[in-house]
């Protein structure tokens, strides 16, 4: 997810030089009684600016319960975090844990994380629904992390929005019809769109008369999201083929290309112009209040601060099948750590004692089955209205397997070739879709190779 928060840290940048040309370690602490665990947060959630004095006041909680561990917590903006975090590697001093990070934000790093299974000796897991804590397990069986947040993804909606249109709020229950008894497919969905999309005049999308170079609301967007989240909202994929080439799934192509005529075609998806301006809260269009419909993980309960009622839906069908894509967020800890166990008891910490009260301002489920109800609890004190939470806890129950966020060979290159393929038909109307995305599969597979 992409957050736009401009957090310096020139002065870690220094400091960590500092300490590598005097051969000091980053671990020792500033009065030589403590030991220091750096927590690098920037690679996932964390970043928005009322997330940051919760975590800083958890440190504060940690550090105050005990006197062996100083625990110093780092806050990169996700835009700079993946080479922040490389240039501290590549100088020798490097963080200790990193997080909260999901699949895909660990990826760049995959070799590079400690196995904390031989640290967790005599550890209870029983607060862990069966087979979880396997899914925190690298290729090579080593358990990498331990379950924390799920975040399923959702539809969130504005009531008054659909109100003011008398249009029929979109299904809570999976397998649901819509109203008019449709099935609650992607094309309904664009139906339903393009009925809320309207411009300055008043006419609606789907009308004769429509201006697409002035609109004033929108139906339809996937918020915040990655190349690979945008295709997998029409289903499940992995882009690496049984013989290491590439392969976009078929579902992906179907997903970029509705979202490439959403945004150009139909016009009930705003482009890059529209969703950059002022219109669309600069980036951040449901806030906006004028979005009537946002495909999202729940994560984005941490960043809806305008928009006075909106509830949650199921997301629809493609070919029969309804998929919520799944980001599953924990802390890992790099096996390049100077002090591991106290890393592993610091992660102790964040993933049982302040994980009722991290898991609030990351708007993430959490993993341990008693901490559900309370968490849902808190949503209700931030949002008072009524939200049907239930549709948040059956979608953990239609995830994408394999995961879209799923590791790649020569992963950053990869991401990179997505992320210009994506900033390609986001912002220009005129390309042909279908050719860019064998381009991109052609040079994913040379990408793969290298």
């Amino acid at each position: 997810m992409t957050k736009r928060i401009n957090i310096i840290l020139a002065f870690v940048l220094i400091t960590s030089m500092v300490l590598v040309a005097c051969g000091t370690s980053s671990v020792e602490a500033a009065d030589g009684d403590r030991v220091q665990v750096r927590w690098f947060v920037g690679l996932g959630t964390g970043t928005d600016p009322n997330q940051i004095p919760v975590q800083e006041a958890i440190v504060e909680e940690f550090n105050a319960s005990q006197d062996e561990i100083e625990l110093v917590i780092e806050f990169v903006d996700y835009e700079q975090a993946y080479d922040q975090l490389k240039t501290q590697i590549a100088a020798g001093n490097p963080p200790d844990i990193i997080g909260p990070v999901g699949t895909e934000g660990g990826n760049a790093f995959s070799d590079m994380f400690l196995n904390i299974e031989p640290y967790l000796d005599g550890y209870d897991y029983s607060d862990y629904a069966p087979g979880s804590v396997d899914a925190y397990r690298d290729a090579d069986g080593d358990l990498v992390g331990l379950p924390f947040a799920v975040f399923p993804a959702v539809i969130f909606f504005i009531l008054y929005i659909f109100d003011a249109s008398d249009m029929a709020y979109p299904p809570h229950t999976f397998g649901e019809t819509y109203a008019v008894g449709d099935e609650w497919t992607f094309e309904k969905l664009q139906e339903v769109a393009m009925e809320l999309t309207f411009d300055t005049n008043g006419y609606a999308a789907s009308e004769d008369g429509f201006d697409a170079e002035a609109i004033e609301q929108f139906g339809y967007h996937v918020t915040w999201p990655s190349p690979r989240a945008v295709g997998a909202q029409f289903g499940s994929g992995n882009l690496v083929a049984e013989d290491g080439t590439a392969k976009l799934p078929e579902a992906w192509r179907a997903g970029w290309t509705y979202d490439f005529e959403g945004r150009h075609i139909y016009n009930f998806i705003p482009n890059n112009t529209y969703e950059n301006s002022e219109l669309m809260a600069a980036g951040n269009p449901f806030d906006s209040n004028n979005l009537a419909m946002a495909n999202v993980n729940t994560w984005y309960t941490c960043c809806l601060w305008s928009v006075p009622n909106w509830d949650v839906a199921v997301v629809p069908s493609y070919e029969g099948v309804q998929t919520s894509r799944l980001n599953a967020d924990t802390f890992r800890i790099l096996d390049s750590s100077a002090n591991p166990d106290a890393a592993v008891t610091v992660l102790k910490y964040l993933t049982d004692t302040a994980a009722g009260e991290l898991l609030q301002t990351y708007g993430g489920m959490p993993a341990r089955e008693s901490l559900q109800d309370a968490f849902f609890v808190g949503l209700d004190e931030s949002f008072p209205f009524d939200v049907d939470w239930q549709v948040v806890k059956d979608s953990v129950g239609y995830p994408d397997s394999p995961s879209f966020e799923s590791n790649m060979p020569n992963f950053s290159k990869a991401r990179d070739r997505l992320d210009e393929f994506f900033s390609l038909y986001v912002a220009d109307s005129t390309v042909d879709i279908v050719v860019e995305m064998d381009q991109l599969e052609a040079d994913l597979t040379t990408i793969f190779a290298e």
